[in-house]
């Protein structure tokens, strides 16, 4: 059953917000009160206390275990001093931990700092003094390993059953910081309130989603796309489905979702090409997939959708800065006979097509994609500049995020995205920066210069492609700079080919 909320409406032309002559589009949303994300779970747990919560191998937690699990670690939490307002970073493996974690943090009143365990201690580090965490919360072994130098808490093996009541968290509050590739070579962190998340997956109309679903959770903690995956299943009474395997294959992944009946879905847009390249039997279990990312390949779309009609497809797009999704498009066969749309604005989010002036482009040329609306970011944590630069007061529209991308409006008042204004690229979901990559390389004392780019020949996704010029000296091995770069970079940042070259 489709939920019953307002339908994104044209409004070109004549929004009272717009700037004049503007072409935008926004969502009317229905009237409700600012949430945040604690209060939503709490409410299911009140109705429905016995509800499958959270699904995480063998384990599984009801709504009411949750909750009670979550209040009673907020008071552990408290009891080690954690105030509202502190940042507190959270390093565990996916897990259902991982959702009682998120919630206790909230209800301590607390800012959570995703942490992936897989990348490079000099990086992680460097994100927790970027986002001054007072604390990091997570698995014992982990942080043993980490070895970090700030003060650390082990989370409980075993769900807290008892503790003090807490206190809600405020709408506006942050709930996330989560961190995306910066050009000066490190990463940014990006405030993402409770509010803006609430209002994306409560009762969404771009997607179903319903209190009988089984969402699949496989996204690392530290992409935004999980912000769906957990918040949107509980946000609607449905169950989280943990996937146990941390980086999990096609089949892996083929196998979770039928073994515990998944409906709905999130993959990257180079994960989706990959199962619709195989034909993969998870689109004969799932209702509903939720693809994002990267552009979305037509012939991919049209061959699931053909083997698999049934299929609700959503093609789904937002930079992190507006949470998650800020447009999106159910897509049809009638959709692969031309690049698949971006769709219209969701939840809250307005969309407008400008130029670099911030006056609007006619109707169909190609402008700059700039974002409003209720779910925009805080900004950036320590970076007021970069917030000033990226999010713009505008005179008409109010404020605004300039995303960046090109995009157009099509006749029928759908987005249709045509690529970027700067070097910012997407492989395999992942926003990257190549300046990032190589600022590292440049640091390299054998490395005089470096230029990262984007291969997409002879392979079916992109591939992330360096070339180096050698100091004076003995050159250093592709290999060995590829090695290094492990050291100080995510996985998703290091260069899949490293070529010497005399100059650039």
């Amino acid at each position: 059953m489709t939920p019953t909320t307002s339908q994104p409406v044209d409004t070109a032309h004549h929004t009272p917000s717009a700037p004049t002559g503007a072409r935008t589009t926004a969502h009317v949303p229905p009237p409700a009160p600012a949430t945040a994300l604690p209060a939503l779970v709490a409410r299911h747990a009140e109705l429905t206390p016995n509800a499958l919560a959270v699904v995480d191998g063998d384990t599984t937690l009801t709504y009411g275990r949750l909750v009670q699990a979550g209040r009673a670690l907020a008071a552990r939490l408290r009891d080690h001093q954690v105030a509202r307002g502190d940042r507190v970073a959270l390093l565990t493996t996916r897990s259902a931990r991982t959702v009682v974690a998120q919630l206790a943090l909230w209800w301590a009143g607390a800012v959570c700092v995703p942490l992936d365990p897989a990348q490079p201690r000099p990086r992680t580090e460097a994100m927790i003094a970027d986002a001054e965490v007072t604390l990091t919360v997570g698995d014992a072994k982990l942080l043993d390993a980490a070895a970090l130098s700030g003060p650390v808490l082990a989370l409980p093996e075993e769900p807290l059953t008892s503790g003090r009541p807490v206190d809600e968290a405020d709408p506006d509050s942050p709930a996330f910081i989560m961190f995306t590739s910066g050009s000066t070579g490190r990463p940014k962190g990006v405030a993402v309130p409770h509010g803006a998340i609430a209002e994306l997956v409560t009762a969404p109309d771009y997607v179903t989603l319903t209190a009988r679903d089984r969402v699949l959770f496989h996204s690392p903690m530290t992409f935004d796309a999980s912000t769906f995956e957990v918040w949107g299943a509980l946000a609607n009474g449905a169950a989280v489905v943990v996937c146990t395997v941390q980086r999990p294959s096609l089949e892996d992944l083929a196998r979770h979702i039928e073994h515990h009946g998944v409906t709905v879905a999130f993959f990257t847009t180079a994960l989706f090409h990959q199962l619709a390249a195989r034909s993969s039997r998870v689109f004969a279990q799932l209702r509903s997939v939720v693809v994002g990312g990267e552009a979305m390949a037509a012939a991919q779309a049209r061959e699931v959708l053909t083997a698999f009609p049934w299929l609700e497809l959503v093609n789904g797009y937002g930079p992190t800065e507006t949470t998650t999704f800020a447009t999106a498009h159910r897509v049809t066969e009638r959709d692969c006979d031309a690049p698949i749309p971006i769709g219209r604005p969701i939840a809250g989010a307005t969309v407008h097509v400008l130029d670099g002036e911030g006056s609007p482009v006619p109707d169909g040329d190609r402008g700059e994609l700039w974002i409003g609306g209720s779910r925009l970011a805080h900004g950036y944590t320590g970076l007021p500049e970069l917030t000033a630069e990226r999010f713009v007061d505008h005179p008409a529209a109010g404020r605004l995020y300039r995303t960046g991308d090109i995009v157009s409006f099509r006749p029928d008042g759908t987005l249709e995205f045509h690529g970027r204004n700067d070097d910012q690229v997407k492989v395999r979901g992942f926003r990257i920066e190549p300046a990032e990559i190589e600022h590292a390389l440049r640091q390299q004392p054998d490395v005089d210069d470096a230029a990262v780019t984007v291969d997409r020949t002879g392979t079916p996704e992109a591939r992330l492609v360096a070339f180096v010029v050698a100091a004076p000296g003995p050159v250093p091995p592709p290999g060995a700079l590829r090695e290094r770069l492990t050291a100080v970079l995510p996985a998703h940042l290091v260069p899949d080919a490293v070529t010497l070259v005399e100059q650039l």
